[in-house]
């Protein structure tokens, strides 16, 4: 059986995509992926999606666009996809040994964040440690917060948490920033951030208080370590869009995310479209990703009709 349109991806965009798919009467099929949901799935509160005026938990709201997708009738697949051919049509997604053939596909796998690999880190995401100053900012009011990173990410995190918190100091591992210089300007020029060179985090304190309390630096110019007290920790050292298994097949800029034509979610390829923050290296908010799954769906239900109409 050929399917209409096969969604990769199950956070805002895929899901997104779906409902309008389903809508449409295209009876979608959504690929989840082992980690469905997306990073909305480690967001613990998101205050900032519309129309939910006291906030949602992430892994809530996923779930009621899930349930959402499921009664316009969206097909549910578990698994991730290991191997994709566009080279011909219909297109062709493997999930392990199951192959699955689609007139079109809608690409919504989304990017992560990079982070800094420590265990500690890990143990309490959601507990202080967070990769999104947007989403978890307001948790730190009047609180002293650290961003690691130097680039236009962390800046602009750093800025933005000034609004809120009494104090951020950045540690970057070099004795410069790469940010561009009007962030850098605007950095400096703000009272709320402090800077730390040449160090990086070693370890984050308190996992058995369930909470963050304190990193451990290490200088890397002079071997220095030493203890830095702060009740909240913001990686921004990038992210990396999850576009492996498209590598040579769909076009990408030098840094792995999608790219798709003019004001369109329309790939290289014929049939195949890009959304999220897959193709978004700029916004990526829950809300943005949603739009760009709403618009693939319909560029995929228009496409599928010319295609007919020939």
């Amino acid at each position: 059986m050929v399917r209409n349109i096969t969604i990769l991806g199950s956070g805002p965009a895929g899901l997104t995509a779906a409902i309008y798919a389903a809508r449409a009467n295209l009876q979608p099929t959504l690929i989840e992926g082992l980690q469905a949901g997306g990073q909305l799935m480690i967001t613990s509160d998101v205050e900032n999606y519309p129309g939910f005026k006291d906030g949602i938990m992430g892994p809530e709201l996923m779930q009621e666009m899930k349930e959402q997708a499921a009664r316009f009738g969206t097909e549910f697949l578990l698994g991730d996809a290991t191997k994709v051919d566009f080279s011909q049509r219909p297109h062709r997604i493997w999930i392990d040994d199951q192959v699955i053939e689609s007139k079109t596909v809608v690409l919504a796998t989304g990017a992560s964040a990079k982070w800094l690999g420590l265990e500690s880190e890990t143990a309490l995401y959601g507990r202080g440690v967070s990769a999104c100053a947007t989403c978890d900012g307001f948790f730190f009011r009047d609180k002293e917060v650290v961003v690691v990173g130097g680039g236009d990410t962390a800046i602009e995190e750093a800025n933005y948490l000034t609004r809120m918190v009494r104090k951020a100091t950045v540690i970057h591992r070099r004795d410069q920033l790469r940010a561009s210089k009007i962030m850098q300007d605007r950095a400096f020029k703000n009272e709320k951030i402090d800077f730390i060179w040449d160090s990086v985090v070693e370890a984050i304190h308190d996992p058995a208080a369930g909470k963050v309390t304190g990193l451990r630096l290490r200088n890397l110019k002079t071997g220095q370590v030493w203890d830095h007290p702060t009740e909240g920790i913001f990686i921004a050292i990038g992210h990396q869009p999850n576009s492996q298994l498209f590598q040579g097949q769909i076009d990408m800029d030098e840094r792995g995310y999608l790219l798709t034509k003019g004001f369109s979610t329309h790939t290289n390829v014929p049939g195949v479209f890009a959304s999220g923050d897959l193709m978004d290296p700029v916004y990526r908010q829950a809300v943005t990703a949603a739009g760009t799954g709403c618009m693939a769906a319909i560029d995929a239900e228009r496409w599928l009709e010319e295609q007919e109409s020939h």
